[in-house]
């Protein structure tokens, strides 16, 4: 393990100061950075506790929060470089057991750096136990121009598990006036049964300025999109006429009631408008699928 790759990483741990962009560039393009974190929440004594927390590398839990009490642990996972450039690999691997709750967020904007070639990935793996719930929250990641990103979300929800997710990216650094004209992103998400069969489903794949970016049957010249799902239930017609009677200040929404899945999507050019959407919906829908009143992480206001 004590590879140069490696002996960067504690280094930047210890500094808690991110290289500037070109910095982490010039870093990162031969081997990149490794990075790994493993959590475990588990249910004692009406508390959801953080069991298990082993990190590899630039990810980490700084600690557990209870801002509701005891019953939600709240887990706020930092990655110190600020942002993913070419080469590295990210993976996050979370158990909620039976009977814990676990939300997760981010402290800012997660960060895709322009590569010079070489493929940054990130792997999450989200397994929500028989009668756990889970609350995947992360901020908005920010896709600059000429990165190379490949992700993949798999959540494994088992029989009486609810979860509550959401993803939103921006395509370039509009407020610069930087577009994502060339580079890749590459974006897959399952949802499945603890024996591997899909309950939902789905990938894409942009390339810079390539036509699904302009179509109307793709984004429409818009540079922000996302996706929020509920799962663990079943569609209800009283929360999906709630969650349609929300609008978005900027852009388009939609809601889909799939058999298992509900899913709320949005097309947009401000991260403003779609943050301030999701979290409106995220708001209505926690006390449906959750039987819990929306408490905003403080860290979304700082």
């Amino acid at each position: 393990m004590q590879s140069p790759a490696h002996n960067r990483i504690r280094v930047t741990i210890t500094t808690m100061n991110a290289p500037h962009t070109h910095e982490r560039l010039a870093l990162t393009q031969s081997q990149g950075w490794r990075a790994s974190l493993s959590l475990r929440v588990e249910a004692r004594d009406a508390r959801s506790v953080l069991t298990h927390n082993l990190h590899n590398g630039p990810l980490r839990v700084q600690k557990a929060l209870y801002p509701e009490g005891a019953g939600v642990c709240q887990i706020l996972v930092l990655h110190p470089p600020a942002g993913i450039a070419g080469g590295d690999q990210l993976r996050i691997d979370l158990d909620v057991c039976s009977g814990a709750h676990a939300q997760v967020t981010t402290p800012g904007a997660g960060k895709w750096y322009r590569s010079l070639g070489a493929t940054a990935t990130q792997r999450i793996q989200l397994n929500v136990a028989e009668g756990a719930a889970l609350e995947w929250l992360p901020q908005e990641v920010i896709v600059f121009d000429r990165a190379i990103a490949d992700t993949e979300t798999v959540v494994t929800l088992a029989p009486g598990a609810k979860a509550i997710g959401w993803d939103l990216v921006c395509l370039g650094r509009t407020a610069s006036g930087e577009s994502f004209k060339q580079g890749s992103y590459r974006q897959r998400f399952r949802l499945q049964r603890p024996d591997g069969s899909p309950i939902w489903r789905e990938s894409m794949h942009l390339q810079g300025s390539d036509a699904a970016m302009s179509s109307k049957l793709g984004l429409a010249d818009h540079t922000v999109f996302g996706t929020l799902w509920l799962a663990g239930i079943k569609p209800d017609a009283a929360l999906l006429e709630a969650l349609r009677g929300l609008s978005i200040s900027q852009g388009t929404c939609g809601v889909s009631a799939l058999p298992d899945v509900t899913a709320v999507r949005l097309v947009s050019n401000s991260s403003e408008a779609a943050r301030q959407y999701f979290e409106a919906v995220w708001a209505l829908a926690r006390q449906h699928v959750l039987q819990r009143d929306a408490v905003p992480p403080r860290i979304w206001r700082t």
